[in-house]
């Protein structure tokens, strides 16, 4: 009954309640924290993982601007339906580049974590000007636009030093060759060694279908061809990163 009481009293006190509330919570926010400043990266070290490449990058901004990911998350949660349907579980890695990442569980659509290569460019173009065509279930509206509008990026580099000045480790030689190489990924004509050294496996060609234009439709699609394709789930080992 004694016991009662002191609960009641500190539940009709509220200045008393607010303080042992308080002391509660800085405990658990200590526990929390505390042990961050002991590891020296909560990331863990994936190999495979590189910075979007500038066209790669328009396509992200265009798929933002959109609101794809409304509809579309890109986070495999490690449960076996979801790997079963999506592929190998999301690594915090995988989104140690986004600014900001694209993280969820809402689907009005599939997730797009590791949508890269499962289908063509030509099929990826078809559903976006009519998905209904592709998917007759959809009720994703048409972004048909995006193959007649040229893609405009003002400054190239200048987005990339930005993207550099949170983290994402772009080079001098990146800087100087975004412009370039920008363009370049989605032309079959042009000289794209550079590209693929600078960004490996970047998907390379004309990705809307019309060699003589780079347009917001070239971009997304090389965004998506690309997600999930960077690590080498055949060498990964989450007990201990790569075999």
């Amino acid at each position: 009954m004694a016991l009662l009481d002191k609960h009641k009293f500190v539940e009709r006190n509220a200045t008393l309640l607010l303080v042992g509330s308080l002391f509660v919570v800085s405990i658990g926010g200590i526990v929390e924290i505390v042990p961050l400043f002991y590891l020296e990266n909560t990331i863990e070290k994936v190999e495979g993982m590189r910075p979007y490449s500038p066209l790669e990058l328009a396509g992200r901004n265009i798929y933002i601007r959109e609101g794809c990911y409304t509809c579309h998350s890109q986070m495999i949660r490690p449960f076996r339906d979801e790997v079963e349907r999506y592929g190998h579980y999301s690594l915090a890695a995988e989104s140690m580049y986004d600014h900001p990442f694209q993280w969820g569980s809402k689907r009005t659509g599939p997730d797009l974590a590791r949508v890269g290569d499962r289908y063509s460019n030509e099929w990826h173009v078809q559903h976006l000007i009519e998905p209904r065509s592709v998917v007759p279930e959809s009720v994703m509206p048409s972004y048909s636009f995006l193959k007649d509008t040229p893609l405009q990026v003002t400054n190239v580099a200048m987005e990339l030093s930005a993207n550099r000045a949170v983290g994402v480790p772009y080079t001098d030689e990146m800087l100087e060759n975004a412009a370039a190489d920008l363009k370049a990924q989605a032309d079959p004509n042009a000289d794209t060694s550079g590209i693929s050294e600078r960004y490996p496996k970047a998907k390379i060609g004309d990705f809307d279908g019309n060699a003589a234009e780079l347009t917001e439709m070239d971009a997304l699609v090389a965004y998506l061809q690309m997600l999930g394709t960077l690590v080498d789930f055949s060498t990964y080992d989450a007990t201990a990163g790569y075999r």
